[in-house]
């Protein structure tokens, strides 16, 4: 009985209806005018597109099934090796740097409108770092290994690029200034609309919208940072404000004479569980056992993606 409440339990956690139902028990239904009631309505939006992405894929005869099952079960080691990692390592860097901001901000809209720059910002060199820093590619590599686009590709990332990332973007916010409330809040609505920009081709056939393209990054610009082509690798590496892809030269638009192509360089067995969670750092830990010398085993940690010592 009691696997079976975990189960219930879990399975409420994923689709994101906890606390929404939680309100609606209580009966206290003015908590929906709330910001803790927004949020309730909002946890469930994501899920709930998953699975109808998923039913529209079946009617569509294109189940993409070994995605979502590649998907399915790296959530699921996740939710068992990593729940509260991320969550212990916002607490370290909140209280390691939080005397160490640079400036004080306060709860006004221009200082919020700030503080959102600022997390793409960090957002932007943590996302580059894990391109770019081949440790740190093992790690984000699962995320990118499905070559399929749809929903699902949300919970698929290796536990430990959490940790990561939340390390370098909130030591990068605190300091600049973001208060940790309103980190929270940013970080929930950047989660949010991160998770959407995955959505695949399947519920969305054409996601550039409209005139928002040139201002924000939408799930086109999305899809093509999941591309493996030449022209579109290692670009459009924000959520949502597309300033600092500009300003670094980084960002890129879909070409209609550049159909996109999703996944990783290398040869990879797509239904392979293993090889999309741990690839990358098998291949990783094969170079270092044969590179020649300290020195070549250190780079091939801290290069990039695809550097060889005898190619120099």
């Amino acid at each position: 009985m009691e696997l079976l409440r975990t189960l219930w339990s879990e399975i409420l956690s994923f689709l994101g209806v906890s606390q929404f139902f939680s309100i609606i028990e209580s009966r206290q239904y003015q908590t929906f005018l709330s910001s803790d009631g927004l949020i309730a309505l909002i946890l469930p939006l994501i899920p709930l597109l998953v699975c109808a992405e998923f039913i529209l894929g079946i009617i569509y005869k294109k189940p993409q099934t070994a995605v979502y099952k590649v998907a399915f079960l790296t959530y699921v080691l996740n939710r068992l090796i990593a729940r509260s990692i991320a969550l212990s390592m916002l607490a370290v860097c909140i209280g390691v740097f939080d005397s160490y901001a640079l400036l004080e901000t306060s709860s006004t809209w221009y200082w919020f409108l700030y503080a959102y720059v600022v997390w793409e910002l960090a957002h932007y060199v943590y996302h580059f770092m894990a391109h770019k820093v081949r440790l740190f590619w093992c790690l984000h590599a699962t995320h990118h290994a499905p070559e399929e686009m749809n929903l699902s590709i949300t919970y698929a990332h290796f536990f430990l690029e959490a940790p990561f990332a939340d390390v370098i973007r909130t030591s990068i916010c605190i300091v600049l200034g973001v208060p940790p409330a309103m980190l929270f809040v940013i970080m929930f609505i950047d989660g949010t609309y991160g998770a959407f920009i995955h959505i695949g081709e399947t519920a969305i056939k054409d996601a550039r919208f409209g005139r928002l393209y040139k201002i924000i990054l939408t799930p086109s610009h999305h899809r093509i940072h999941h591309a493996k082509n030449i022209p579109y690798i290692d670009k459009n590496y924000c959520n949502l404000l597309n300033i600092w892809d500009r300003l670094f030269g980084t960002y890129q638009e879909e070409e209609s004479a550049e159909p996109i192509r999703y996944g990783i360089t290398r040869q990879i067995q797509p239904h392979s569980f293993i090889d999309v969670y741990f690839g990358e750092i098998i291949h990783l830990v094969r170079d270092v056992i044969n590179a020649p010398g300290v020195l070549n085993k250190l780079r091939y940690c801290f290069k990039p993606p695809g550097w060889r010592h005898d190619q120099l």
